[in-house]
């Protein structure tokens, strides 16, 4: 045990330490501003489509919907876009940038200023100056070391709420992460399909193609024998000239959904073929489609989430503003050496204990006649707040209408497809009849001329708008929030992006491979989450 005189300036120091703090403790903290609660929203209990017997209100399993396609390629191609996409890496740099001010907030709640400071100095002071002696030394050498604290009491919450408000803003920024990775997988396997679609309707327009030049060549000989006029042989070259314009937009459309798909990629235009493995058929949706409740929107859709830890984050902003309002306690202290070579001491004396120097005491600061800025900024903050409830239900709204859009588009779609599919087999029977007719001399060219203009409309349109049943489910899928679930299992930043900023920047544990653990410790071993 260390004794302390009594009559000692270091005693009276403690003893004045030890009162503030015990001051401090006993008055405790007042957490000002409102505590969060999840705002309300308008919410269905069941959907409006749900009573077609091609939906189930059944959970289902979201984690890695696209596999219920059963292709490979576009597993494959998901599996990439999820380690290489770069607004996706963006994304999760913003995370670590999120947990930092986390950790600058947590820092917040201890001593704010913490300084250890040395220094000499030449000074030299005016003769002529107000009351200075004859005999005072105007001109020595003063060297000094020490350490100062200064610690700001939380008494009305102000640090917490921001930590309130920096956790908030972190989730805020993993859901942001979640939104990210639902947009990709669906944008990829739209993407991913639109490539099928156009090279089916490329397959379908080179066989009418075929087709249409067969039915020339019968229109020229009938012509060249006299059986018909060259009116026929126009028609018939009319039709195939309009059928292989065709195939150059065809041939847009598939090259610029390829460069769109390499992007979604992070890949150059051109570079995409041997991850197609050539040419394919259009994904196969499957007839039915389990869609879960409504209420389950509010915690998988990760923009719902989003929206809802936006308003947590500004609650906590009011609070941190109406502290403004009062008075702010600090606990100001330094201990330290000082010496000069005036008189009888010298700078050797530092180090001695007649040389040791102290402050410590409370200390109150008080913004009065603000002239009601503090006040209007307590509004402000509040009405900030209002606005994100607003928008919080209009997201739940905005979500609830995208997946009803969604389901009617899948389901009227799947029914279109299976009248389309007998109009294309019933167009067929028409163009074989019509050509067996022309050539017995049964009926005109202008019957094979319509049969051959609607079979290749119906055949184009069938293609598309099997391709719009998989595009429409992809784009139920990503309504009802799925799809993000399996970003949780790895890192948030690529591990390229990770050595690079490492090499910069010493970023400790916040670079780690438990970083997609919320709880992963900020600093003086403190963990902070707050289940919204």
């Amino acid at each position: 045990m260390v004794y302390l005189p009594q009559n000692s300036k270091l005693f009276s120091v403690v003893r004045l330490l030890a009162a503030s703090c015990v001051i401090g403790v006993i008055s405790g903290c007042q957490m000002l501003g409102p505590d969060f609660m999840r705002p309300d929203a308008p919410i269905s209990e069941q959907w409006s489509e749900a009573i077609d017997n091609k939906t189930t209100a059944e959970n289902v399993d979201y984690e890695q919907w696209w596999r219920i396609f059963n292709d490979d390629v576009l597993n494959s191609l998901i599996d990439t876009a999820r380690k290489q996409n770069l607004p996706l890496q963006i994304a999760g740099i913003r995370i670590i940038e999120a947990r930092a001010r986390l950790g600058i907030a947590v820092g917040n709640s201890y001593p704010q200023q913490q300084q250890v400071r040395a220094g000499i100095s030449h000074v030299g002071l005016s003769d002529n100056q107000p009351n200075i002696s004859s005999g005072a030394d105007t001109s020595y050498i003063d060297s000094n070391f020490g350490v100062d604290i200064g610690w700001e009491m939380d008494l009305w919450g102000r640090f917490q709420r921001g930590i309130e408000a920096a956790e908030a803003d972190m989730q805020v920024s993993m859901a942001n992460y979640d939104d990210v990775m639902v947009s990709l997988t669906a944008s990829v396997a739209s993407a991913y399909t639109q490539i099928r679609t156009f090279e089916q309707r490329l397959l379908i327009a080179k066989s009418n193609v075929e087709i249409q030049q067969d039915s020339l060549k019968i229109a020229k000989i009938r012509f060249q024998n006299g059986v018909t006029t060259e009116l026929d042989v126009h028609q018939a070259h009319a039709l195939l000239l309009n059928t292989q314009a065709s195939i150059p937009a065809l041939e847009i459309g598939l090259k610029q959904s390829k460069h769109a798909l390499s992007t979604l990629l992070g890949m150059l235009p051109g570079s995409l073929e041997k991850a197609l493995g050539g040419k394919g058929s259009i994904p196969n949706a499957q007839a039915d489609v389990a869609i879960g409740i409504p209420a389950e929107l509010l915690r998988r859709r990760p923009d719902i989430r989003r929206a809802e830890l936006q308003t947590a984050a500004q609650s906590a902003r009011i609070g941190i503003a109406e502290a403004e309002l009062y008075p702010h306690f600090s606990l100001i202290g330094s201990i330290g050496l000082r010496s000069s070579d005036t008189f009888d001491s010298n700078l050797g004396d530092l180090f001695h204990t007649d040389s040791l120097e102290t402050f410590v005491g409370p200390s109150l600061s008080w913004n009065i006649l603000n002239y009601g800025r503090i006040k209007n900024n307590v509004r402000v903050q509040d009405a900030r707040l209002q606005q994100l409830i607003v928008a919080y239900q209009n997201t739940v709204l905005e979500a609830s209408r995208e997946v009803e859009d969604a389901l009617v588009g899948f389901i009227r779609a799947q029914e279109q497809v299976i009248y389309l599919g007998e109009s294309v087999d019933v167009a067929k029977k028409s163009v074989d009849l019509a050509l067996v007719q022309y050539r017995d001399g049964a009926a005109d060219y202008q019957r094979v001329l319509d049969t051959q203009k609607v079979l290749v409309g119906q055949q184009d349109v069938f293609t598309t708008r099997r391709g719009d049943v998989a595009v429409s489910l992809i784009t139920l899928y990503k309504a009802l929030g799925g799809g993000w679930q399996t970003g949780h299992k790895k890192n948030f930043v690529a591990e390229s992006n990770q050595k690079e900023m490492s090499n910069r920047t010493d970023w400790g544990e916040l670079i780690a491979d438990d970083l997609a653990d919320p709880d992963v410790e900020l600093q003086n071993g403190e963990k902070h989450t707050t289940d919204w």
